[in-house]
């Protein structure tokens, strides 16, 4: 008998080293995976933001969906322009004598390839729609509108996911507390997004320090 409780001990010592271990280890493993999944996450919904912003520059209006966005990306064309002012005397039949009249001229110069502007020789646009590390090959959710705000219409735009089909592996308890983040540090809510279907924003929802390591 003795033997068995010596036996039980040392099992009951060992799961409770276990526990204490990973209440400890189990936080900064998450922070670690948390970070290195949300840093490419984030990576697509800049290119996503960034593929919109050059949509809106051409059509007026963000694009709907990744169809027509991705379609945009491989054909789409910037136009250079140059605008200069000129001037010339028009007789004024109120004032009986030539009057100096000025006005602006717009000189198309050329066009230059969106795809080549924003991704150069890189094809990562085509793949932009996908979720990093989503285990059932889940995508961005993404809308647009026009709204009107201030007397005005506005287009915009908003893409999205939840947090758990990133972190879709890792501790429950921890996916609850992470979801309801409220740090100017952290990626506060449920979701990782850039954009806003309520505001005229085109800013993402997460910490500087995502962009600063992107930009290493």
């Amino acid at each position: 008998m003795k033997t068995i409780i010596q036996i039980f001990l040392w099992l009951a010592c060992i799961g409770l080293g276990y526990m204490i271990y990973n209440s400890v280890n189990g936080p900064i493993e998450f922070k670690k995976v948390k970070q290195e999944r949300y840093a490419k996450v984030i990576a697509n919904l800049k290119d996503i933001r960034n593929s919109q912003e050059a949509y809106k520059t051409v059509n007026g209006r963000y694009a709907k969906d990744f169809d027509a966005l991705i379609s945009f990306v491989d054909t789409g064309k910037y136009t250079i322009t140059q605008q200069r002012d000129t001037s010339y005397l028009e007789f004024d039949k109120t004032y009986g004598i030539d009057m100096l009249k000025e006005f602006k001229i717009v000189d198309t110069l050329g066009y230059v390839s969106v795809k080549d502007s924003l991704f150069k020789k890189d094809t990562r646009y085509k793949t932009m729609m996908n979720v990093p590390y989503a285990a059932n090959n889940e995508k961005f959710e993404m809308k647009s509108a026009i709204i009107e705000k201030s007397g005005y219409k506005a287009p915009v735009f908003e893409a999205k996911v939840n947090k758990e089909v990133v972190l879709h592996d890792q501790p429950k308890s921890l996916l609850v507390k992470e979801n309801s983040q409220v740090n100017v540090d952290e990626v506060n809510g449920n979701t990782i997004k850039v954009g806003s279907l309520t505001e005229v924003s085109t800013s993402g929802n997460w910490p500087s320090i995502y962009d600063k390591k992107s930009d290493k």
